[in-house]
This record gives C-alpha cells, structure tokens and sequence, in this order.
C-alpha cells in the first residue's frame, strides 16, 4: 500500500530570489503525489526535521544553532536522506571594505554538510564535468555547460564527487580572492550519522529587490543553471534519490 513521504524543503536566507527557487522546487515536488511538502524558511523547527522523511534545502548564509545541528543528526541518524543545493554551506560576513568572508564559524554544520562555501568568482560560463557515470544521479548524463556561481568551498574527508569543474584564478570580492588552478566539486555524495546526503552547488538565482543591502532595485535578473535543462535533470534525480522514489 502506497504511503505519504513527509518532506521538509527548507528556503530561505540572503542574495537570492528565494520566491523563484521555492516555486520552481515545489512544482518538481509536485510531479510525486506521495510528497507531502512542510516549508520552513531556517533549520529552527527541530520536530519537523526529526520527523521529515526526506530534506531539501535552497539556502544561503542560514545556518542551524546546536540545537537545530542535533535535529539534522537525529534525522540523518533515521537512515534518511537530504538534498541541499547551492548556498546551503555558506556563512557570509560582508566587511566594512565591502568585502566578503566566510568565516569558519559553523564547524559542526559544515562538517554534516560535508564543505563550506568560501568564494565564487564573478558569473560566468564553465564546463562541468561527470567524474563518476555509474552512479545514479549522473548516469548517462553528458559534461555540459552552464552559466552560474562556480563555487570554490573546502571540504570535509568522505565526499563520493560525482560532477567536478576546473579553476584557477581571482574571486574578488571575497576574502579568499586568490586559487590555484585545480578541480572543485560540483555534485557530491556523502554518508553521515547514518544517512544520506548530496549537495550541488548549482542553482544560483537572484531578482530586481534580492540584494537590499547592496542596491534598492538590482538591475539584472539572474536564473543560473535554471536556465540549463541538465539542471532540472539533476534536481529531479536529486528529489527522487532522496525520497527513495
């Protein structure tokens, strides 16, 4: 017999056009009758992520307090899984120079999550590469190209990378602004506590009023890898994955 799946989709934060990114998500979660969709905007309510069977999260710069660290625990300790997208490993402080940095101020979140984002470069094109064609989430899926944040983060031991992109070169304005050449993971997947998790860092997004804090109106309207359909082949694989469909 056929039961409902609860899911958790956890939206919100900073930089972004969080309205776009939860409706496009919901519509995907849409096409799964079984999902039962709860939405929270921070990881502060600990009974419902106790309590989900799956988690998805489209955040930038919310992070849980120890509390909320033990609810993911507690969760992932259930044998479940979580899909977190783009700036889910982000803590951001924008300095008085206006710039930015990204502290280490979320060891045990990030440790969970399995990387913390530490720059991007501006938004540009870039190849992004399978490393890893037998697993489910990117079998029979081509290198393809996208337009987005690339995402250069340091990462925790036990990450399984899937997807990869290369860079070397300036990522002002953040603190970190100078990297090596070399190759930075794009979809990974990783066990911890007993669960499940995959983070891609894909899926930037921001609007006109995203930004109050730079600019009362932002002049450009920016949809990243949204506008790649290997994107949303990716996030459905990615739903499915984590709600064992």
């Amino acid at each position: 017999m056929e039961t409902p799946i609860k899911l958790l989709l956890i939206a919100g934060g900073k930089y972004h056009d969080f309205d776009f990114a939860r409706l496009e998500l919901l519509k995907l979660l849409a096409e799964h009758e079984r999902l039962r969709v709860q939405v929270a905007d921070d990881y502060e309510n600990h009974e419902a992520i106790e309590n989900a069977d799956v988690l998805v999260s489209y955040t930038c710069d919310v992070q849980p307090s120890p509390r909320g660290v033990a609810a993911l625990k507690t969760f992932l300790g259930k044998g479940r899984r979580w899909l977190a997208l783009h700036g889910t490993n982000s803590v951001l402080v924008q300095r008085g120079d206006g710039r930015f940095d990204a502290p280490d101020t979320h060891p045990d979140f990030m440790e969970v999550l399995g990387s913390q984002f530490k720059a991007h470069p501006p938004i540009c094109k870039f190849q992004v590469r399978v490393c890893d064609d037998g697993h489910e989430l990117s079998r029979g899926i081509a290198d393809f190209w996208v337009e987005d944040e690339l995402y250069l983060a340091d990462c925790h031991p036990g990450n399984h990378v899937l997807m990869t992109t290369r860079f070397g070169g300036n990522a002002d304005p953040f603190v970190r602004n100078e990297w090596p050449e070399g190759e930075h993971p794009v979809l990974y997947h990783r066990v911890h506590s007993g669960g499940e998790i995959v983070y891609c860092t894909l899926g930037h997004c921001r609007g006109k009023f995203d930004v109050p804090e730079l600019t009362p109106v932002y002049p450009y309207i920016e949809r990243g890898a949204w506008n790649t359909p290997t994107y949303y082949e990716i996030l459905r694989r990615g739903l499915r994955w984590a709600a064992k469909l």
